[in-house]
């Protein structure tokens, strides 16, 4: 939905109603930076169109062992597949990917301020790469004593006119000379292993040099980089608000975000899109055209949810491709975190390293870095002499989901393949096929279950209202006068 977007029968914004029903959850809702999306799903076929669940997207998390492992979005796997199958195919795409890597970035005030030439970009050498390593080191250094937050505060695709100006702050000015050292180095160490040009027979020289391999890797980690935040979404909220959650409406809203509607909906919004940190190393706008081809979610606690579990539609279901449509249960968190520390401990964590000599590490600056929170957690332990490995366990492993929505979505991750081959069909018949089959498959079995009926019966809306959906506001003191005389 658009934030601006108004609810026809009762002329609230429809981001306001998403929020209040988000208030019945027992957990707090954080919004997190990147790319989100929000969804109301509502019952059509009662008076009002009542809401049966909410639903929202946001940017996927970088890092997860467990789902990247799956996926085969490691170094390791793609350097197999490409070990195992060698092809002019995957030579081409190894040099382009690498070209593109190192064309995304600003370079033109680095270089000069290096005292290098553009020629350094196509031929590296040892010397150049340690000069941009010292202007990097210099540059971090400026980022942390002093971080401009006025340059980079409200910075988003919509709003920043002038991306060379941001490219030029001390943190991305850090960044475009940290990343460029790491992919000429890749690129220097593939011309010695004798793959100057992007054929097999240098490819197969490449692959039995041990450098090589490694620059090999380093293009894959840049490349899954690319994609993780613009072709892969997770699942931040997913749920039926009461009474629906005792027709198994949470299903129903699960299958509904991997709908073709919600992909869509999603390609299109972000179609035109600046990406925010892409912009800003490249200097200029940089508009990646998205294909939503994976969903990844977590489960809330230790155990797994009731709405994910044996959540699948067979491809009879909806006449598509020869492949189904599942939430599959890919893996386990490692249990590690910073959830478990309170909020005073939090404040007086970011006091501490406020105090370094250095200045902050972590100043919760989009682009930074991943996780600011477990970073500044994780940089006041060490400064305390404290095990942060240890400290940081909570022990509390959450369920890991993926929902492939094309069959080709690991070849659209790395960027092997540039379409994607949806399993649904991509219409509004797809979406149809899906609350469909949520029908035949759970309400009409539940639905005739007295017990069920019951549960709904005790939701009322006449006065006074009893009703699961409703947000209970705390009651008001009558100790003493409802507004203070002075």
């Amino acid at each position: 939905m658009h934030t601006d977007a108004v609810c026809e029968i009762t002329g609230l914004r429809l981001i306001d109603i998403w929020r209040y029903f988000r208030h019945t959850w027992t957990t707090a809702y954080k919004s997190t930076p990147g790319r989100k999306m929000y969804f109301l799903i509502r019952d059509r076929a009662a008076p009002c169109h009542p809401v049966i669940g909410i639903g929202a997207l946001g940017s996927g998390i970088v890092q997860l062992a467990a789902r990247d492992s799956w996926i085969g979005w490691t170094g390791a796997a793609i350097l197999k597949r490409v070990t195992d199958a060698p092809s002019a195919k995957w030579a081409r795409w190894l040099d382009r990917s690498l070209e593109e890597l190192i064309a995304g970035r600003r370079t033109d005030d680095i270089l000069r301020r290096a005292k290098l030439t553009a020629r350094v970009l196509s031929k590296p050498t040892p010397e150049a790469l340690e000069r941009l390593s010292r202007l990097a080191t210099t540059a971090r250094e400026k980022h942390r004593k002093t971080p401009q937050r006025g340059r980079h505060k409200g910075a988003s695709g919509k709003t920043v006119s002038d991306w060379a100006a941001l490219s030029e702050t001390y943190l991305f000015e850090a960044k475009r000379a940290e990343s460029l050292v790491v992919l000429l180095s890749a690129k220097l160490s593939l011309q010695a292993a004798g793959f100057a040009k992007p054929t097999l027979e240098n490819l197969m020289h490449a692959l039995k040099d041990k450098a090589a391999r490694r620059a090999i890797e380093v293009v894959i980690r840049h490349v899954k980089a690319r994609h993780v935040g613009v072709d892969m979404m997770d699942i931040t909220v997913c749920g039926a608000v009461a009474s629906y959650g005792a027709i198994l409406g949470g299903k129903l809203v699960s299958l509904l975000m991997a709908s073709p509607t919600v992909v869509s909906t999603y390609n299109e919004r972000y179609a035109n899109s600046a990406s925010i940190i892409a912009s800003a190393m490249a200097g200029t706008a940089i508009r990646r055209r998205p294909h939503l081809v994976l969903l990844g979610t977590t489960s809330l606690y230790d155990v797994a949810p009731s709405q994910y579990n044996r959540l699948k539609v067979p491809s009879s279901a909806f006449g598509g491709t020869d492949s189904d449509l599942e939430f599959l249960r890919i893996g386990e968190t490692e249990g590690y975190g910073s959830h478990h520390f309170s909020q005073t401990t939090n404040e007086l964590f970011e006091r501490l390293t406020a105090r370094g000599q250095d200045g902050r590490r972590v100043n919760s600056i989009f682009g930074e870095g991943v996780s600011p929170k477990f970073r500044r957690v994780r940089g006041a332990l060490d400064a305390l002499g404290l095990t942060s490995d240890r400290l940081l366990q909570h022990g509390s492993a959450r369920a890991i989901y993926a929902v492939a929505l094309a069959t080709n979505f690991r070849d659209v991750l790395i960027g092997v393949s540039k379409r994607a081959r949806y399993i649904l069909p991509d219409d509004n018949v797809g979406t149809e096929a899906l609350v469909s089959y949520w029908r035949r498959r759970w309400l009409a079995q539940r639905i005739l279950r007295p017990e069920v009926v019951e549960s709904i019966r005790q939701h009322c809306l006449a006065f006074p209202v009893v009703h699961g959906a409703r947000v209970r506001l705390p009651e008001l003191s009558t100790d003493g006068p409802l507004f203070d005389a002075s």
